[in-house]
């Protein structure tokens, strides 16, 4: 630990304090997340040895760097490249409103970063704006693996206990425990709106069923000839047959007709309808962005 000057704290994160930090060698900034090692635990927790095992893995310029892992009797400590700021702390300083151009821009880092994780089988199943950094060049990077999950065939059970609630997709909230890469791709949708909305939510629900009752308001009520097998999931609940009533240009004003198209696409209740991270990249609303 003596290679890293601690500077100040900046947060807490699932499982520990988080520093900003200098490397003493190279000057490099750095952000620091340290575990506190239980003696009456297992050790290490399984979420940071989840983080520690898919970050080793992950090599992209959407997903954050894990440069390094020290460890000592009573505590291990995770060093990551350092970013300013995450999206919810980017939401309280834009003053309500995001222009269009970097609003393209952080959905599309979003969906790169997410289209590369599936691409090597990883589910993040936790995506919200807390776990997006952004760096002074507006870099944007998913961070934060601790629910991430490794996936393939044959096809896994999981936990439906997955994903903070304002983006947990209609599948999971009934209970569903097979879903694939869709569930980060309606939370990307979530947030995708959100970005357009300077930081207001999309479905700030109260709890499941409130959740749920958004979600239907917007998009109809679903169906078995909508959305085949929902009746069958574990958690099931009739709700009130609610119309659709997704006029995206009223949730979403400042969103162009082409990302209310891409924003329809995401944010659909069946799962098996909703479009992969790597399909909405070649969505028209990206056709003039500028990329390196």
């Amino acid at each position: 630990m003596h290679k890293y000057e601690k500077i100040e704290k900046i947060g807490e994160g699932t499982y520990g304090t988080v520093f900003k930090a200098k490397n003493r060698e190279s000057g490099e900034v750095v952000a620091l997340k340290r575990v506190q090692l239980d003696d009456d635990d297992e050790g290490v927790p399984s979420s940071a040895l989840r983080e520690i095992c898919i970050l080793k893995e992950l090599k992209h310029k959407n997903v954050v760097r894990l440069h390094d892992v020290l460890h000592s009797e009573r505590k291990m400590t995770l060093v990551f490249e350092y970013c300013e700021q995450d999206l919810k702390k980017y939401f309280d300083s834009c003053g309500g409103e995001i222009d269009r151009p970097t609003v393209q821009s952080f959905m599309y880092q979003l969906l790169k970063g997410l289209a590369f994780c599936h691409q090597q089988n990883i589910l993040h199943r936790d995506l919200k704006p807390q776990n997006l950094l952004i760096n002074k060049n507006g870099e944007l990077k998913l961070a934060d693996f601790g629910l991430a999950r490794s996936f393939g065939i044959p096809v896994r059970c999981y936990s439906a206990e997955v994903v903070t609630l304002w983006y947990r997709p209609p599948d999971v909230l009934f209970g569903a425990k097979l879903y694939s890469t869709t569930i980060d791709t309606w939370s990307a949708g979530c947030i995708f709106a959100e970005i357009s909305n300077a930081g207001v939510p999309l479905f700030p629900g109260n709890d499941v069923e409130d959740q749920l009752k958004r979600i239907f308001k917007v998009l109809g009520t679903p169906t078995e000839q909508s959305w085949p097998g929902v009746s069958k999931l574990p958690d099931f609940k009739i709700f009130p047959l609610y119309p659709s009533n997704a006029h995206w240009a009223a949730i979403t004003p400042r969103l162009s007709s082409s990302g209310h198209d891409l924003l329809k696409c995401l944010i659909v209740a069946n799962p098996s309808e909703r479009l992969t991270a790597s399909n909405a990249l070649k969505h028209r609303y990206f056709d003039d962005i500028h990329t390196s």
